[in-house]
Protein backbone atom coordinates (compact mmCIF):
# COMPACT_ATOMS: atom_id res chain seq x y z
CA UNK A 1 0.00 0.00 0.00
CA UNK A 2 2.81 2.37 0.93
CA UNK A 3 4.60 1.51 -2.31
CA UNK A 4 1.48 2.40 -4.26
CA UNK A 5 1.24 5.78 -2.51
CA UNK A 6 4.91 6.41 -3.14
CA UNK A 7 4.54 5.58 -6.81
CA UNK A 8 1.49 7.83 -7.04
CA UNK A 9 3.40 10.72 -5.47
CA UNK A 10 6.29 10.15 -7.87
CA UNK A 11 3.92 10.20 -10.81
CA UNK A 12 2.26 13.41 -9.62
CA UNK A 13 5.66 15.00 -9.03
CA UNK A 14 6.84 14.02 -12.51
CA UNK A 15 3.68 15.46 -14.06
CA UNK A 16 4.09 18.72 -12.13
CA UNK A 17 7.76 18.99 -13.10
CA UNK A 18 6.95 18.24 -16.74
CA UNK A 19 4.27 20.93 -16.77
CA UNK A 20 6.70 23.42 -15.20
CA UNK A 21 9.40 22.62 -17.76
CA UNK A 22 6.98 22.95 -20.66
CA UNK A 23 5.61 26.19 -19.22
CA UNK A 24 9.10 27.66 -18.88
CA UNK A 25 9.70 27.04 -22.58
CA UNK A 26 6.28 27.85 -24.01
CA UNK A 27 4.56 30.52 -21.91
CA UNK A 28 5.36 34.06 -23.08
CA UNK A 29 6.16 36.62 -20.40
CA UNK A 30 5.73 40.44 -20.57
CA UNK A 31 9.37 40.88 -21.53
CA UNK A 32 11.06 40.99 -24.92
CA UNK A 33 14.55 40.13 -26.10
CA UNK A 34 16.29 42.35 -28.63
CA UNK A 35 18.83 40.43 -30.74
CA UNK A 36 20.87 41.05 -33.90
CA UNK A 37 18.47 41.06 -36.82
CA UNK A 38 19.22 41.05 -40.53
CA UNK A 39 21.00 43.15 -43.14
CA UNK A 40 18.68 43.64 -46.11
CA UNK A 41 19.75 44.77 -49.58
CA UNK A 42 17.98 48.10 -50.13
CA UNK A 43 17.93 47.35 -53.87
CA UNK A 44 15.07 44.94 -53.18
CA UNK A 45 12.84 47.76 -51.91
CA UNK A 46 13.73 50.78 -54.04
CA UNK A 47 13.15 51.66 -57.70
CA UNK A 48 13.11 54.76 -59.90
CA UNK A 49 11.13 54.75 -63.15
CA UNK A 50 10.64 51.02 -62.65
CA UNK A 51 14.39 50.34 -62.57
CA UNK A 52 16.50 48.99 -59.73
CA UNK A 53 20.20 49.62 -59.17
CA UNK A 54 21.92 46.55 -60.57
CA UNK A 55 25.50 47.76 -60.19
CA UNK A 56 27.91 45.63 -58.16
CA UNK A 57 27.83 45.97 -54.40
CA UNK A 58 24.92 46.95 -52.20
CA UNK A 59 23.52 49.32 -49.63
CA UNK A 60 22.11 47.38 -46.70
CA UNK A 61 19.61 48.49 -44.08
CA UNK A 62 20.05 46.73 -40.75
CA UNK A 63 17.43 45.55 -38.30
CA UNK A 64 17.05 44.50 -34.69
CA UNK A 65 15.21 41.26 -34.04
CA UNK A 66 12.58 41.34 -31.30
CA UNK A 67 10.98 38.26 -29.77
CA UNK A 68 8.81 37.81 -26.72
CA UNK A 69 10.63 35.98 -23.95
CA UNK A 70 9.89 32.78 -22.09
CA UNK A 71 11.49 31.94 -18.74
CA UNK A 72 14.16 29.84 -20.45
CA UNK A 73 14.96 32.33 -23.22
CA UNK A 74 15.11 35.23 -20.74
CA UNK A 75 17.58 33.36 -18.54
CA UNK A 76 19.67 32.48 -21.60
CA UNK A 77 19.63 36.11 -22.77
CA UNK A 78 21.29 37.14 -19.51
CA UNK A 79 24.40 35.22 -20.53
CA UNK A 80 24.45 35.66 -24.32
CA UNK A 81 26.22 38.59 -26.03
CA UNK A 82 24.20 41.26 -27.86
CA UNK A 83 20.92 40.15 -26.34
CA UNK A 84 19.03 42.73 -24.32
CA UNK A 85 15.92 42.20 -22.21
CA UNK A 86 13.33 44.98 -22.27
CA UNK A 87 9.96 45.11 -20.58
CA UNK A 88 6.82 45.34 -22.65
CA UNK A 89 6.19 48.75 -21.06
CA UNK A 90 9.62 50.06 -22.10
CA UNK A 91 9.27 48.69 -25.63
CA UNK A 92 5.65 49.51 -26.42
CA UNK A 93 4.55 51.96 -23.75
CA UNK A 94 0.78 51.76 -23.43
CA UNK A 95 0.32 50.38 -26.96
CA UNK A 96 -1.05 46.95 -27.76
CA UNK A 97 0.89 44.59 -30.05
CA UNK A 98 -1.32 45.61 -32.96
CA UNK A 99 -0.90 49.31 -32.22
CA UNK A 100 2.87 48.87 -31.94
CA UNK A 101 2.94 47.32 -35.42
CA UNK A 102 0.85 50.20 -36.78
CA UNK A 103 3.18 52.74 -35.17
CA UNK A 104 6.15 51.08 -36.88
CA UNK A 105 4.36 51.33 -40.23
CA UNK A 106 3.59 55.04 -39.72
CA UNK A 107 7.26 55.62 -38.87
CA UNK A 108 8.40 53.74 -41.97
CA UNK A 109 6.04 55.70 -44.24
CA UNK A 110 7.32 58.99 -42.84
CA UNK A 111 10.92 57.82 -43.23
CA UNK A 112 10.34 56.79 -46.85
CA UNK A 113 8.87 60.18 -47.79
CA UNK A 114 11.71 62.06 -46.13
CA UNK A 115 14.31 59.86 -47.86
CA UNK A 116 12.67 60.59 -51.22
CA UNK A 117 12.66 64.32 -50.56
CA UNK A 118 16.32 64.45 -49.50
CA UNK A 119 17.44 62.27 -52.43
CA UNK A 120 15.50 64.42 -54.90
CA UNK A 121 17.14 67.53 -53.45
CA UNK A 122 20.58 65.95 -53.80
CA UNK A 123 19.88 64.95 -57.41
CA UNK A 124 18.31 68.36 -58.15
CA UNK A 125 15.11 66.72 -59.37
CA UNK A 126 11.79 68.65 -59.22
CA UNK A 127 8.98 67.65 -56.87
CA UNK A 128 6.05 69.04 -54.89
CA UNK A 129 6.14 68.53 -51.14
CA UNK A 130 3.17 69.14 -48.88
CA UNK A 131 3.45 68.98 -45.13
CA UNK A 132 0.15 67.70 -43.74
CA UNK A 133 0.85 67.75 -40.00
CA UNK A 134 1.83 65.06 -37.54
CA UNK A 135 0.48 61.55 -37.17
CA UNK A 136 -0.55 60.74 -33.61
CA UNK A 137 1.15 57.44 -32.80
CA UNK A 138 0.24 57.11 -29.15
CA UNK A 139 -1.54 59.10 -26.45
CA UNK A 140 -0.44 58.87 -22.82
CA UNK A 141 -3.22 57.91 -20.41
CA UNK A 142 -2.46 61.00 -18.29
CA UNK A 143 -2.77 63.34 -21.28
CA UNK A 144 -5.63 65.83 -21.09
CA UNK A 145 -6.30 64.91 -24.72
CA UNK A 146 -6.53 61.16 -24.04
CA UNK A 147 -10.29 61.09 -24.65
CA UNK A 148 -10.05 63.26 -27.76
CA UNK A 149 -7.11 61.89 -29.76
CA UNK A 150 -6.30 58.42 -30.97
CA UNK A 151 -3.65 56.73 -33.08
CA UNK A 152 -3.78 57.78 -36.74
CA UNK A 153 -5.24 61.25 -36.14
CA UNK A 154 -3.45 64.00 -38.08
CA UNK A 155 -2.81 67.17 -36.06
CA UNK A 156 -2.37 70.09 -38.47
CA UNK A 157 -2.88 73.21 -36.37
CA UNK A 158 -2.17 74.41 -32.82
CA UNK A 159 -3.71 77.63 -31.50
CA UNK A 160 -4.53 78.67 -35.08
CA UNK A 161 -0.87 78.24 -36.04
CA UNK A 162 0.35 75.84 -38.69
CA UNK A 163 3.86 74.42 -38.78
CA UNK A 164 6.30 73.08 -41.36
CA UNK A 165 7.53 70.03 -39.48
CA UNK A 166 7.20 68.18 -36.19
CA UNK A 167 10.14 70.06 -34.69
CA UNK A 168 8.29 73.38 -35.08
CA UNK A 169 5.24 71.73 -33.52
CA UNK A 170 7.24 70.49 -30.52
CA UNK A 171 9.11 73.78 -30.13
CA UNK A 172 5.84 75.71 -29.95
CA UNK A 173 4.24 73.35 -27.45
CA UNK A 174 7.33 73.11 -25.24
CA UNK A 175 7.59 76.91 -25.09
CA UNK A 176 4.51 76.82 -22.87
CA UNK A 177 4.15 75.69 -19.28
CA UNK A 178 2.36 72.69 -17.84
CA UNK A 179 -1.22 73.64 -17.05
CA UNK A 180 -1.55 76.11 -19.91
CA UNK A 181 -4.35 75.32 -22.33
CA UNK A 182 -4.10 75.11 -26.09
CA UNK A 183 -6.43 74.15 -28.91
CA UNK A 184 -5.50 71.69 -31.61
CA UNK A 185 -7.17 70.94 -34.90
CA UNK A 186 -6.90 67.47 -36.37
CA UNK A 187 -8.33 65.19 -39.03
CA UNK A 188 -9.73 61.73 -38.47
CA UNK A 189 -10.83 59.74 -41.50
CA UNK A 190 -11.02 63.00 -43.46
CA UNK A 191 -13.25 64.74 -40.90
CA UNK A 192 -11.90 67.90 -39.25
CA UNK A 193 -12.12 68.07 -35.46
CA UNK A 194 -10.78 70.23 -32.64
CA UNK A 195 -9.96 69.76 -28.98
CA UNK A 196 -8.84 71.99 -26.13
CA UNK A 197 -6.88 70.84 -23.10
CA UNK A 198 -4.09 71.63 -20.67
CA UNK A 199 -0.47 70.66 -21.17
CA UNK A 200 1.18 68.17 -18.82
CA UNK A 201 4.72 67.90 -17.50
CA UNK A 202 6.48 65.23 -19.58
CA UNK A 203 8.21 62.71 -17.37
CA UNK A 204 12.00 62.97 -17.48
CA UNK A 205 12.01 65.73 -20.10
CA UNK A 206 11.68 68.92 -18.02
CA UNK A 207 9.19 70.43 -20.44
CA UNK A 208 5.47 70.59 -21.07
CA UNK A 209 3.70 68.61 -23.76
CA UNK A 210 0.38 67.32 -25.01
CA UNK A 211 1.36 63.77 -24.08
CA UNK A 212 1.56 62.15 -27.50
CA UNK A 213 4.20 60.44 -29.58
CA UNK A 214 4.18 61.62 -33.17
CA UNK A 215 5.78 61.44 -36.59
CA UNK A 216 5.68 63.74 -39.61
CA UNK A 217 2.93 63.25 -42.17
CA UNK A 218 3.71 64.55 -45.65
CA UNK A 219 2.81 63.96 -49.28
CA UNK A 220 5.26 64.02 -52.16
CA UNK A 221 4.52 64.35 -55.87
CA UNK A 222 7.35 63.69 -58.32
CA UNK A 223 7.77 63.84 -62.07
CA UNK A 224 9.74 60.61 -61.98
CA UNK A 225 8.34 57.40 -60.55
CA UNK A 226 10.09 56.99 -57.19
CA UNK A 227 9.06 53.94 -55.17
CA UNK A 228 10.02 52.39 -51.85
CA UNK A 229 8.10 49.24 -50.98
CA UNK A 230 8.60 47.53 -47.64
CA UNK A 231 6.27 45.01 -46.09
CA UNK A 232 7.68 43.33 -42.99
CA UNK A 233 10.08 46.10 -41.93
CA UNK A 234 8.95 49.02 -39.79
CA UNK A 235 10.39 51.98 -37.94
CA UNK A 236 12.30 55.07 -39.10
CA UNK A 237 15.90 53.85 -38.98
CA UNK A 238 16.36 52.98 -42.68
CA UNK A 239 16.10 56.62 -43.77
CA UNK A 240 19.80 57.15 -44.48
CA UNK A 241 20.23 53.95 -46.49
CA UNK A 242 17.07 54.60 -48.54
CA UNK A 243 18.40 58.07 -49.34
CA UNK A 244 21.75 56.74 -50.58
CA UNK A 245 20.11 54.13 -52.82
CA UNK A 246 17.63 56.64 -54.24
CA UNK A 247 20.30 59.25 -54.90
CA UNK A 248 22.42 56.81 -56.91
CA UNK A 249 19.39 55.88 -59.01
CA UNK A 250 18.13 59.43 -59.52
CA UNK A 251 21.55 60.89 -60.35
CA UNK A 252 22.84 57.84 -62.27
CA UNK A 253 25.71 57.51 -59.82
CA UNK A 254 27.63 54.46 -58.65
CA UNK A 255 28.80 55.57 -55.23
CA UNK A 256 29.05 51.95 -54.04
CA UNK A 257 31.68 50.93 -56.58
CA UNK A 258 31.20 47.25 -55.79
CA UNK A 259 31.33 47.65 -52.02
CA UNK A 260 29.03 46.09 -49.43
CA UNK A 261 27.84 49.08 -47.39
CA UNK A 262 25.59 48.80 -44.36
CA UNK A 263 24.31 51.48 -42.05
CA UNK A 264 21.49 52.94 -40.07
CA UNK A 265 19.99 56.26 -39.01
CA UNK A 266 16.89 58.35 -39.51
CA UNK A 267 16.93 61.06 -42.17
CA UNK A 268 15.64 64.57 -41.55
CA UNK A 269 14.42 67.14 -44.06
CA UNK A 270 17.76 68.97 -44.04
CA UNK A 271 19.76 65.78 -44.58
CA UNK A 272 20.89 65.35 -40.99
CA UNK A 273 21.08 61.79 -39.71
CA UNK A 274 19.35 60.93 -36.44
CA UNK A 275 20.18 58.37 -33.78
CA UNK A 276 18.44 55.02 -33.43
CA UNK A 277 18.28 52.16 -30.95
CA UNK A 278 20.08 48.82 -30.92
CA UNK A 279 23.07 49.82 -33.02
CA UNK A 280 25.32 47.23 -31.35
CA UNK A 281 23.03 44.50 -32.65
CA UNK A 282 22.99 46.09 -36.11
CA UNK A 283 26.79 45.98 -36.18
CA UNK A 284 26.61 42.22 -35.60
CA UNK A 285 23.98 41.81 -38.34
CA UNK A 286 26.04 43.83 -40.83
CA UNK A 287 29.22 41.89 -40.07
CA UNK A 288 27.43 38.57 -40.56
CA UNK A 289 26.17 39.81 -43.94
CA UNK A 290 29.71 40.64 -45.10
CA UNK A 291 29.54 44.43 -45.00
CA UNK A 292 32.88 46.22 -45.24
CA UNK A 293 31.57 49.70 -44.34
CA UNK A 294 29.02 50.70 -41.71
CA UNK A 295 27.58 54.21 -41.45
CA UNK A 296 26.72 55.11 -37.84
CA UNK A 297 24.94 58.30 -36.74
CA UNK A 298 27.01 60.71 -34.67
CA UNK A 299 24.43 63.09 -33.34
CA UNK A 300 25.66 66.02 -31.28
CA UNK A 301 23.99 66.20 -27.88
CA UNK A 302 23.33 69.48 -26.12
CA UNK A 303 25.17 70.47 -22.96
CA UNK A 304 21.93 70.09 -21.02
CA UNK A 305 21.45 66.51 -22.20
CA UNK A 306 25.06 65.61 -21.41
CA UNK A 307 24.75 67.21 -17.97
CA UNK A 308 21.76 65.01 -17.18
CA UNK A 309 23.32 61.94 -18.85
CA UNK A 310 27.12 62.19 -18.43
CA UNK A 311 27.68 58.59 -19.59
CA UNK A 312 25.58 58.97 -22.75
CA UNK A 313 27.30 57.65 -25.88
CA UNK A 314 26.60 58.53 -29.49
CA UNK A 315 25.49 55.79 -31.86
CA UNK A 316 28.95 55.92 -33.43
CA UNK A 317 30.67 55.38 -30.09
CA UNK A 318 28.37 52.44 -29.30
CA UNK A 319 29.04 50.99 -32.76
CA UNK A 320 32.82 51.20 -32.34
CA UNK A 321 32.62 49.36 -29.01
CA UNK A 322 30.50 46.59 -30.57
CA UNK A 323 32.79 46.33 -33.60
CA UNK A 324 35.82 45.86 -31.36
CA UNK A 325 34.01 43.25 -29.29
CA UNK A 326 33.28 41.06 -32.31
CA UNK A 327 36.70 41.81 -33.86
CA UNK A 328 35.22 42.78 -37.22
CA UNK A 329 37.28 44.18 -40.07
CA UNK A 330 34.30 46.29 -41.09
CA UNK A 331 35.03 50.03 -41.10
CA UNK A 332 32.64 52.00 -38.86
CA UNK A 333 32.19 55.51 -40.26
CA UNK A 334 30.58 58.38 -38.28
CA UNK A 335 28.01 60.46 -40.16
CA UNK A 336 26.13 63.56 -39.09
CA UNK A 337 24.53 64.18 -42.49
CA UNK A 338 23.91 62.30 -45.71
CA UNK A 339 26.66 64.47 -47.23
CA UNK A 340 29.15 62.90 -44.81
CA UNK A 341 28.26 59.46 -46.15
CA UNK A 342 28.50 60.53 -49.80
CA UNK A 343 31.79 62.35 -49.21
CA UNK A 344 33.27 59.26 -47.59
CA UNK A 345 32.21 57.03 -50.47
CA UNK A 346 33.63 59.46 -53.02
CA UNK A 347 37.00 59.87 -51.29
CA UNK A 348 37.59 56.27 -50.22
Amino acid sequence: MKNNKRELLKSILMIVLSVMVIASVVIRLPYYIEVPGSAENVRDFVSVDGQRNNEEGSYMLTTVGIRQGTLVSLIAAKFLPFQEIVSKQDLMGESTDEEFDEISKFQMTSSENMAKKVALDLAKEPYEFQYKGVYVLNVLSQSKFAKELKMGDIVYQVDEQQFKNSQEFMDYVSSKKAGEELTIKFRRDGVEKSATGALIELEGQKRAGIGITLVDHSELETQREVNIKTEDIGGPSAGLMFTLELYDLLASKDSRRGREIAGTGTINEDGTVGSIGGIDKKIVAADRAGATIFFAPEEEYSEEIMKDNPDLLTNYQEAVIAAKEIKTKMKVVPVKTVHDALDYLEKN
